[in-house]
């Protein structure tokens, strides 16, 4: 029984002797002085839980005084009342208990599943991936009400201890084809050990938060070790530019002749504060722009008037020579050779990994955390604005937040901006669901560790699954041409319809041949076959746009 709950029932046991004692006491002395009829207490406590349960009052009526009347209404009343409280103490949580559904405790009719061991909002992308796909799983949960909750919203969860080798059978590790520990690290390096002993061919993938516990995790058993906070914290550092970084951050190479690439517009450059129709990629560099991202915001297809901005994220595919031709547009003529001030707030994993991403360039960093360590400049709450002035935040060109919770970023960010309205401020959320409350707040880039987490497990368990980037929200995905055999790119309108680009087709995809991946091809003309499978671009929604519409996947 809940704390509260028992609480509860103690005060209405409490409530039931003292209200009884009363009126016991009472009607007695009623009954002896007012009605002239005295008698034992036995019989004044038998008459007052006779009114308790509605049941009569034998000899004792009528009472002939209005006192003793009066007092057997106030009688009556408490007896309702108590009765009342009684089925909202007992009979109610007792009914919420049996009608309420239950998680199970097995899952032994899957196969070729995934076992994630336990549910965090960081798995919450890598869940929708695995729905979208049609691919099964079971959430193994050790918290009962978690478990619970869960079961009720849908999930496949079952109520158990993931380290226990008896609830890792129960959920058909035998028949898995991986498991994902996602607890604590120590936990997660006993789950391994124990998932081992059940299938000692199941391909376990863990996640770490601490990076120096992460051999741990090797000796353990896992294939994978994962450290979405260190990814973070340099995709973070990344979008600050030095005279060191390039503004090509990441690429994709598909076949021989294609190569999917993600630009930065720099100001100052040939590009920045035109407009797409202004600029003409196909026309002026033979490169398709696959989306472009504003202020966060990945969009595609590109309203032509969109006015390139500095900082302006591209995603462009085309031929090596023609990508390089674009990067060079998209450089700025002008090299900044003065240092540039960068405020860390929170020194935890994802800021000690930014910090570390400045060590070779020309930077002035300065690292304030709610913590006095040898690598902490500043000591105080960076919510607070006195801490954020005394870390020189008035004289920063960028602000890398990476505080504990998302409260205190969307805080943080809040105070950083009213302080340095001209700053680049790049911030860490937790939770996917924060980040357009970041982006009010005033931070020009936010990265959710949810989403990086899920999507860092999605690449690794999906072998025809490639991410441009896990920080980037851009999947390469090779799916087949399903409902579209037959019929032409331009006839389907993929684009329009879902937000996917089809960057090349493969050829007899899923037959015994030779595959060719034909990467040059007139949309218009060029008709899809049965047996072909495309390569696409696409955000995670835009993919599963893609997988509903053209493979019937919901």
């Amino acid at each position: 029984m809940a704390p509260w709950n028992a609480r509860r029932t103690g005060y209405y046991l409490v409530l039931v002797a003292v209200t009884t004692l009363v009126f016991t006491l009472t009607y007695n002395y009623g009954m002896t002085t007012l009605e002239d009829r005295p008698q034992p207490l036995y019989r004044s406590l038998e008459i007052v839980f006779q009114t308790y349960t509605t049941t009569g009052y034998g000899q004792d009526a009528p009472w002939q005084t209005l006192e003793m009347n009066l007092l057997m209404i106030g009688m009556q009343l408490a007896g309702i009342g108590l009765i009342l409280t009684a089925a909202d103490v007992f009979a109610v949580p007792w009914l919420r208990n049996a009608l309420e559904p239950s998680p199970p405790t097995s899952a032994r009719d899957l196969e070729d599943h995934v076992v994630i061991c336990e549910y965090t909002p960081r798995g919450e992308a890598f869940i929708a991936e695995l729905q979208s796909r049609g691919g099964e799983y079971v959430v193994v949960e050790p918290d009962l009400e978690t478990a619970t909750d869960l079961h009720g919203s849908g999930y496949r969860v079952i109520h158990g201890d993931p380290e226990s080798i008896d609830v890792l059978e129960r959920v058909g590790l035998e028949a898995a084809t991986a498991i994902v520990a996602d607890s604590t690290d120590d936990r997660n390096a006993s789950i391994a050990l124990s998932a081992r002993e059940v299938n000692p061919t199941v391909r376990v993938v863990t996640l770490v938060e601490d990076r120096t516990l992460e051999e741990y995790h090797w000796i353990a058993g896992a294939d994978e070790v994962l450290s979405p906070r260190q990814l973070l914290g340099e995709s973070l550092a990344r979008q600050v530019p030095t005279a060191v970084t390039t503004v090509v951050d990441d690429r994709v190479e598909i076949g021989e002749d294609l190569e999917l690439v993600e630009l930065v517009v720099e100001e100052g450059s040939d590009l920045c504060r035109r407009t797409v129709a202004d600029v003409g990629f196909r026309a002026a560099f033979g490169v398709d722009v696959v989306g472009v991202w504003f202020d966060g915001t990945f969009e595609s297809p590109i309203d032509p008037t969109a006015e390139l901005a500095a900082g302006t994220r591209l995603l462009v595919a085309g031929e090596p020579n023609r990508v390089a031709r674009l990067q060079e547009e998209v450089t700025s003529s002008v090299t900044q050779f003065s240092p540039q001030r960068v405020v860390i707030a929170g020194r935890g994993e994802a800021g000690s990994v930014a910090a570390a991403t400045f060590a070779d360039t020309s930077s002035s960093v300065t690292v304030l955390d709610l913590e006095d360590r040898p690598d902490v400049d500043v000591v105080g709450d960076a919510r607070r604005p006195a801490v954020l002035s005394e870390a020189g935040i008035e004289d920063a060109s960028a602000v890398i937040v990476t505080v504990g919770d998302d409260t205190s970023a969307v805080f943080t960010t809040l105070v950083a901006r009213d302080l340095n309205p001209e700053a680049t401020i790049l911030v860490r959320a937790n939770d996917a669901e924060n980040e357009g409350k970041l982006y009010r707040a005033g931070a020009d880039y936010v990265q959710s560790l949810a989403t990086v987490s899920g999507r860092m497990l999605a690449s690794t368990i999906f072998e025809d699954e490639e991410v441009l980037a896990f920080d980037t929200q851009i999947d390469v995905v090779r799916a087949p041409a399903g409902r579209l055999a037959g019929r032409t790119l331009a006839e389907s309108a993929v684009r329009s319809e879902t937000g996917c680009t089809v960057l090349a087709v493969v050829k007899g995809g899923r037959g015994d041949d030779e595959h060719e991946t034909i990467t040059d091809f007139d949309p218009h003309s060029f008709r899809l076959e049965a047996d072909d499978d495309v390569i696409l671009a696409g955000t995670d929604e835009s993919v599963r746009a893609f997988e509903e519409r053209y493979l019937g996947l919901e």
